[in-house]
């Protein structure tokens, strides 16, 4: 949990989906205007992943909205500078385990006010759906049937 403290520099979330992990950070930025994580200028309102920007990480305008959902229901689009570091899955899983860092991460920001709208729409629950382990004798694939001799 984050401490009411004054020297936080940013709340960290975590966030999963299938074999996708996001860690998430909202930077706290008071008088300056951009801080330097990882080398990189990050301003007020924009969002690095994997050390990219988010118009690079995600082309497509769907993926964009997915992303920045609990930024725009709790409406702190420009109030935080984040930074993901995602690893594992597809992207479809990782643009997924991003929305559930930043969901995680804005709860600890403001929880009496965030959780129940962002509870409400969802984002805070993670997807429990896995990949299906792989059966013995199926032939290497867990849906698979087992091949019949022909004679």
């Amino acid at each position: 949990m984050a401490k009411k403290t004054k020297d936080i520099q940013y709340y960290e979330g975590v966030g999963r989906r299938r074999e996708a992990i996001a860690r998430v950070r909202l930077h706290i930025l008071t008088k300056e205007k951009e801080i330097t994580v990882a080398g990189q200028k990050v301003a007020k309102g924009q969002i690095l992943v994997n050390g990219k920007p988010l118009e690079v990480f995600a082309v497509n305008d769907y993926d964009k909205v997915r992303i920045l959902k609990p930024l725009r229901l709790t409406e702190s689009d420009a109030r935080f500078a984040i930074t993901v570091k995602t690893v594992g899955g597809g992207f479809n899983g990782q643009v997924e385990a991003i929305r559930h860092g930043i969901s995680r991460a804005l709860t600890l920001v403001d929880k009496e006010e965030y959780k129940p709208l962002l509870k409400k729409e969802g984002l805070l629950t993670r997807d429990p759906r896995a990949r299906q382990r792989r059966m013995v004798g199926k032939g290497g694939k867990s849906r698979r049937a087992k091949q019949s001799p022909k004679r």
